[in-house]
């Protein structure tokens, strides 16, 4: 006969031909045990010769209390198990979000068991893009390349949101992901895989979610940098705290008595204010309470170890600098 053809004698064949129910597929990482197509776990006895086979066909076992305990059964070949039961095989395509990444995958089933699998060619791709979603709420947005800017940026329109309200969004990673599919859908439509979701240009994702031509606005009310007294653009960052930090050295504030500011003068930003090797000195959001009050201890302590810097007395009435005076001659 043809080669794989089935041995139409074999008991093997016999059994599951009469009780497809009845064919066991071997379970991985426990000997002797099996899982029956018709849902049941079913246990050889240890030594069993049987215990080693992928298939069997069950002849004769008992209920038992959690697992049937097999008494009787045969090997079987794949080719003998398609040739028996052919006609109850089902073909099932799953695509889903697996083991951190979308599976796409066409399956060919035998009650709870499966027979093989191939991936699928060419998948659905509303299913890929639901897989997809699915992804990012399991995974938490971290899954995404976030970079500095794309964090402050959410940070900066968070601070709107808290402060002004509407139109300002909600781009918290909470809210963003309970509006998954609106949000991050029209970016995914060719994705197929977790990589997609890693090359997602998120400044682009959350700028998608500003009120249309407010991007100015942004930049008026919570802006990057701050100029300060000196003339150096100052980086702010908007990271976790209620208020941005702008990070400075005191001499660079020299001259200025009120606090810097963000949205439109009402919100003061939070001073780390800096030795000339950038060491914090003190946090403040009143700068005329840190000159009044704790810069004459902090010009004692630093005048003897930085002395090409100036320290001057009155600093509201000094001129900013961000570089050492030189030395005066004579």
């Amino acid at each position: 006969g043809p080669v794989n053809a089935p041995d139409t004698d074999d008991v093997g064949w016999l059994v599951a031909v009469g009780w497809p129910e009845r064919i066991a597929a071997r379970r991985e990482g426990r000997p002797g045990a099996f899982l029956l197509a018709g849902g049941r776990g079913a246990q050889l006895a240890d030594a069993d010769l049987l215990a080693g086979e992928d298939w069997l066909a069950v002849a004769a076992l008992d209920r038992g209390s959690q697992e049937a305990r097999i008494h009787l059964a045969a090997p079987l070949s794949p080719a003998q198990l398609r040739a028996a039961v052919g006609d109850r095989l089902v073909t099932q395509d799953e695509v889903g979000w697996r083991d951190g990444d979308v599976v796409a995958r066409r399956s060919e089933r035998l009650g709870v068991l499966t027979l093989g699998s191939r991936p699928l060619p060419d998948p659905d791709p509303d299913a890929v893009l639901d897989a997809l979603l699915d992804g990012l709420v399991e995974s938490g947005l971290e899954v995404c390349s976030w970079d500095r800017a794309t964090r402050q940026l959410q940070a900066r329109v968070l601070l709107l949101h808290r402060h002004l309200g509407p139109p300002w969004p909600d781009l918290s990673d909470e809210a963003l992901l309970e509006r998954v599919r609106e949000v991050f859908g029209p970016f995914l439509l060719r994705a197929r895989r977790r990589t997609d979701l890693e090359a997602l240009d998120l400044t682009t994702v959350l700028r998608s979610q500003l009120p249309p031509g407010h991007e100015r606005e942004l930049e008026r009310l919570a802006p990057t940098h701050l100029e300060v007294p000196s003339g150096t653009r100052v980086a702010l960052d908007y990271g976790e705290g209620e208020r941005p930090v702008l990070a400075v050295r005191v001499q660079e504030v020299m001259g200025a008595s009120h606090t810097p500011t963000v949205l439109d003068g009402r919100l003061p930003v939070l001073l780390h204010l800096l030795s000339p090797a950038r060491r914090p000195v003190q946090v403040t959001d009143d700068l005329d309470g840190f000159w009044e009050g704790a810069y004459p201890q902090v010009r004692a302590e630093l005048r003897g170890r930085y002395p090409k810097h100036d320290w001057p007395e009155d600093p509201r009435r000094s001129q900013p600098t961000h570089r050492p005076r030189p030395k005066r001659r004579g």
